[in-house]
């Protein structure tokens, strides 16, 4: 439905303090300065943050995440020996002892061999290992019922475990529910720096921590041909696997957040600054909160401007390759894009437009292109199994032949014998009499010719 500008206002019945609020409009100081902080945070995030491997913030992050979990640890009774003092890896294997739970499966004996499972990637494809609501949720249930649920192949497999031993702890409902949530906390913290062994100091690793919060939903995603890490062509879940076995975890998405603080408190304090000493406003009409329009804006062109860099930096440095493109992208800036470009949708239009606007780029999305695709690929999948059924049947048929012939020989034998053999192999392998009969006319055919 067409709507005209001079009429859009009145059509979406914005009400007189939302109107106040929307004429309040960024000048050119604001728009350059949101555009400055904005690229601040993208150098910081191109030099600085990088890929887990090198990036130098991620070293300070790690160090801050090992300092939480060995606070967290003398908070729930570590208390190391002097010389084991500040050791992470003593602190991790005391919260692995005290948090023990049902659902720490690392190898693919343990769940069946139903799907791909070792110690690097089990973090991400157990689903009660996730530091999210989702986690949270498989984690109560899974120490409920006994079992362990996963993530892999585009479903979720549940595996009863009932044989390790585990018994959650409580004499009702209630206090065996609180005991599954301290059993999550803890084994979160235990696992979020890495296992003990991998952070012992005579191994020197990093150790596979958790998956950024909601990671674990890629899984979901087994579709696409994408080049992995090796440049082989994966399926978008498989390179999410990849991505997170080389360290884009749980810490680096802290550090991922740092170019956004940064950014983000640049523009509020010009934006603070600005209000109190040019526009004369007192301090309590200064908190820098979403009831403000102007600022709202500037916060959005400054993390457009960072994703725009980020996005840039990634697309050069991958050169197609969609591992090395999300190794190198913050993810964290561009979903927090676009929550904020949706939050203000909302915030301008109503929910009802934001709606709508959501459902003209449904339709305009080319679902008859993608079918079509689809279908090609389908396909081609059919066309390569059929191919491969055939050179398996003709191989089958070629070691028949090979086991019929095998004790003839050919060699030092006179050409009616060797006929003979021919036919008789002929007549082993299901040929009509009347066309072997038809070999003895060649001999009269070929005697009747001159050859030159």
């Amino acid at each position: 439905m067409d709507i005209k500008a001079l009429d859009y206002l009145e059509y979406i019945e914005i009400d007189k303090e939302k109107l106040d609020d929307l004429n309040i409009v960024c000048d050119k100081c604001d728009c350059l300065v949101s555009v400055f902080a904005g690229v601040c945070a993208g150098i910081v995030d191109i030099f600085l943050v990088g890929t887990p491997e090198f990036s130098a913030l991620g070293k300070v992050t790690d160090k801050a995440v090992d300092n939480i979990v060995m606070k967290f640890a003398k908070m729930a009774g570590w208390n190391p020996k002097i010389e084991k003092n500040g050791d992470v890896a003593s602190a991790i294997g005391f919260l692995e002892n005290k948090y023990k739970v049902n659902y720490d499966q690392t190898k693919m004996i343990q769940v069946g061999r139903e799907f791909q499972l070792n110690t690097k990637n089990h973090h991400l494809k157990s689903l009660a290992h996730a530091p999210d609501v989702i986690g949270l949720f498989f984690s109560i249930i899974d120490q409920f019922i006994g079992a362990s649920s996963f993530i892999s192949n585009g479903r979720v497999i549940t595996i009863k475990n009932e044989e390790t031993g585990f018994e959650l702890r409580g004499n009702n409902f209630i206090s065996k529910l609180y005991c599954g949530f301290c059993n999550w906390i803890g084994h979160v913290m235990s696992d979020i720096a890495g296992s003990s062994g991998s952070r012992r100091k005579e191994n020197g690793g990093r150790g596979m921590g958790l998956p950024v919060p909601f990671m674990e939903l890629f899984q979901l995603c087994d579709f696409g041909r994408l080049k992995g890490n090796s440049g082989e062509i994966v399926t978008l879940s498989r390179i999410m696997e990849q991505v997170f076995i080389n360290g884009y975890d749980a810490r680096f998405a802290v550090t991922l957040g740092i170019p956004m603080i940064l950014q983000s408190l640049m523009i509020k304090v010009f934006w603070v600054l600005k209000g109190r000493f040019y526009k004369k406003k007192e301090w309590k009409n200064l908190i820098p909160d979403k009831s403000h329009g102007d600022l709202r804006i500037m916060l959005l062109i400054g993390n457009a401007t960072l994703c725009l860099i980020d996005g840039t930096d990634a697309i050069i440095r991958s050169k197609g390759n969609a591992f090395c493109f999300i190794m190198h992208i913050n993810i964290i800036a561009w979903f927090k894009l676009i929550a904020m470009a949706i939050s203000e949708i909302k915030i301008r239009y109503g929910y009802d437009i934001a709606k709508k606007l959501f459902d003209m780029c449904y339709n305009w999305m080319p679902y008859d292109v993608i079918e079509n695709y689809m279908l090609i690929e389908n396909k081609e999948i059919k066309i390569i199994k059929t191919f491969n059924c055939f050179l398996s049947e003709q191989q089958s048929l070629y070691t028949e032949f090979n086991n019929k012939t095998s004790s003839y020989s050919f060699l030092n034998e006179g050409t009616d014998k060797n006929v003979m053999i021919a036919a008789d192999i002929a007549r082993k392998s299901g040929v009509e009499q009347e066309d072997i009969d038809s070999v003895n006319n060649l001999d009269d055919y070929f005697s009747k010719r001159q050859i030159f």
